[in-house]
């Protein structure tokens, strides 16, 4: 009866956290009038959804905006792995003078916010002439507190024994961390892989902080550009065939790499 209980309110919750997506798409795919007929989920029809996916595509730059978001996560993930991974494995196993202090001082950088280092942030660019760049976008994002916690935990777990073989046989510290801490971590570079493209391609607040010109903008800030535009107006079923192309890409990844996201937090958190 528990279990049954449990199952039973485990689907209330996934049927609520659907309906705004399964909504969206009735909607991309329905005639206009369809919206307006009272039925919970519009009726769809073809020519109706082919017209709002090409009326999205054509007045405005949708392509380039995914494009811009695809450029940018993948950057900001490289980044953060190829600086994260050395940091957690000196955390985890190369004992030095401050280590706790440090690996305390980034569980305290997991609770603070981008919004509280954005204006200097913001003004540092702007001196730099690096507004409406990829680098803007970049840049801030670069070092994450939370790749490092992660990877730290992981690493933690890794047999000192194999580490001392490594030595023995002429291994450095960094090639240790490339050839056999980050293969063997990779439940957790695919759980964080995962919840950095999610955060980065959602993000509306640092995009909409540093960039202006239409041609650099990321799928979440083209999306507001064009509901603010007018161009959407009295077309919702173009706005949500444009919010269907945007988040179709971030649901068929989750799908792809759920259970390594699952098994990774679950390494992470021993």
């Amino acid at each position: 009866m528990s279990r049954a209980l449990g199952t039973a309110v485990l689907l209330l919750a996934a049927v609520l956290v659907l309906l705004p997506f399964v909504y969206m798409i009735a909607v991309s795919l329905a005639p206009a009038g369809a919206l307006w007929s009272g039925s919970l989920l519009p009726r769809p029809g073809l020519a109706a959804a082919r017209d709002h996916y090409a009326f999205a595509l054509t007045q405005v730059p949708l392509l380039r905006y995914m494009a811009n978001g695809a450029f940018v996560c993948g950057m900001i993930l490289l980044l953060q792995v190829l600086i994260a991974a050395p940091a957690g494995y000196a955390l985890a196993k190369l004992p030095f003078r401050g280590r706790g202090a440090l690996f305390g001082a980034v569980i305290l950088a997991l609770m603070i916010p981008i919004q509280v280092p954005a204006i200097p942030l913001y003004v540092g660019l702007a001196y730099a002439g690096l507004l409406n760049t990829y680098t803007a976008l970049i840049l801030p994002f670069v070092i994450s507190a939370f790749a490092i916690f992660l990877f730290r935990q992981f690493f933690a777990s890794y047999p000192d024994e194999v580490l001392d073989a490594a030595r023995l046989n002429g291994f450095s510290e960094l090639a240790i961390v490339w050839r056999l801490m980050l293969p063997a971590a990779w439940p957790a570079v695919a759980a964080f892989a995962t919840i950095s493209v999610i955060a980065h391609w959602n993000d509306l607040y640092w995009p909409l902080v540093v960039i202006t010109d239409t041609d650099m903008m990321t799928p979440p800030l083209g999306l507001a550009a064009f509901r603010s535009s007018g161009e959407s107006t009295g077309n919702p079923g173009a706005l949500m065939a444009g919010g269907v192309m945007v988040t179709a890409p971030l649901v068929i990844g989750f799908v792809f790499f759920q259970r390594h996201l699952i098994r990774g937090l679950g390494i992470g958190a021993t």
